[in-house]
């Protein structure tokens, strides 16, 4: 494993970090992926509150194997949901408890999205919070992790003395977001920079458009896809740690020999990305990284299958996504998860942390795969499969 010094701190993290937002439903198997990890030299573990049963799970793993010490955990306070300065305490308490440990190593402030936002918190008295915490040693590093636009990033950036910083990051999504822009401001700061959603919730392992991966394979036919958007990722001297929510111990593997493997990009690899870019504009319609905040939808709707298979439509053939979309979401069963059951509620929306317009993009969904036709079609099968 490659390591990268957090200035800030002096730790050493590895330049590969598990993102345990996406655990495998078998407890099993989550816990071999963790001891995989750590046998491979991952050091950086993280999770969130609002991550289901993502705390207890790691903690519970961390402290069966006496792993605890071996790692750095980092975790987040849930802002969406403090409405009091009683909330700071009421939620990292509880976090503390389910991952049985007594400090955090890096604690973020989870998904800022505008200078505003913080500002409430700090009227709410965040930051006397945080040095009482870090005084106690209960935070060793504090954060925050950002969904919002560039010029907002760079204001929260400068607007405290942060000590870590996440941002959504990937060779796709370039210049969204805190973008590159924001990356090379924190590493002008010597703040850490911590990327999620590396292969954009998993486009860029393997729901890259068959010219896209041809590109690639011209250029270096030794690495997968996956391998690239790392490797874009670490060939970058102000990516820190770059963290991957895998799901499976294979997965973890895979992962581990692309680190363990990876050396800087000469100006030839480099430039190949740019036309995969092209290609992949071209069928990844909306741009939803499955990352499930939207869900539970009021209706039912499993929002994040609906646009994986509509993206998959455009770069596999309408018949492909067609098929995805009628077993992931149950085209013929009773109470179906379809498209067009969307009210435009706008639940989903107000958590969407790519701003994604849902409602409107549901129609385009069921515009593609549920026309009137088919639908009374598929009203009919059930009809006769439910007899």
């Amino acid at each position: 494993m490659k390591y990268r010094k957090d200035e800030k701190s002096g730790n050493e993290l590895s330049a590969l970090g598990l993102g345990c937002m996406r655990f495998p439903r078998d407890k099993a198997e989550t816990e071999r992926m963790i001891l995989v990890a750590i046998d491979g030299g991952v050091n950086f573990f993280d999770t969130a509150y609002i991550y289901p049963n993502s705390e207890k799970t790691l903690g519970e793993i961390l402290a069966k194997h006496d792993k605890r010490k071996d790692v750095y955990i980092a975790t987040k306070l849930p802002l969406m949901l403090c409405k009091t300065a009683d909330d700071f305490d009421r939620f990292f308490d509880e976090q503390l408890r389910r991952l049985q440990t007594d400090y955090v190593d890096y604690y973020f402030m989870h998904h800022v999205s505008d200078f505003d936002q913080w500002d409430i918190m700090r009227k709410m008295g965040i930051e006397e919070w945080i040095a009482k915490k870090k005084a106690a040693g209960q935070i060793r590093q504090i954060g925050f992790s950002y969904h919002g636009t560039c010029g907002e990033f760079l204001k929260v950036l400068d607007s405290y003395n942060w000590e870590f910083c996440m941002i959504q990051y990937n060779y796709y999504d370039e210049n969204y977001q805190a973008g590159k822009t924001g990356l090379l401001a924190a590493e002008e700061k010597g703040i850490p920079v911590i990327i999620m959603e590396p292969l954009l919730g998993g486009t860029l392992a393997t729901g890259l458009p068959k010219q896209a991966v041809e590109v690639f394979e011209r250029s270096n036919p030794d690495l997968t896809p996956a391998d690239h958007a790392l490797w874009w990722l670490w060939n970058q001297s102000g990516v820190t740690v770059v963290l991957s929510g895998m799901s499976s111990s294979w997965i973890m593997g895979q992962n581990l020999r692309s680190a363990n493997d990876f050396r800087l990009l000469s100006d030839k690899e480099l430039s190949v990305y740019d036309d995969v870019v092209d290609l992949l504009k071209k069928t990844h319609k909306i741009n939803c990284t499955g990352c499930n905040y939207c869900l539970p939808c009021p209706r039912g709707i499993n929002i994040p299958a609906c646009f994986s298979t509509y993206n998959a439509s455009y770069g596999h053939g309408w018949f492909k996504g067609m098929t995805l979309y009628s077993t992931t979401i149950g085209i013929v069963k009773q109470k179906p998860n379809s498209a067009w059951l969307c009210n435009s509620c706008g639940k989903c929306e107000k958590v969407c942390p790519q701003n994604i317009p849902i409602a409107k993009s549901l129609k385009k969904v069921a515009r593609r795969f549920e026309p009137l036709p088919i639908r009374i079609v598929m009203a009919i099968m059930r009809k006769v499969m439910t007899k």
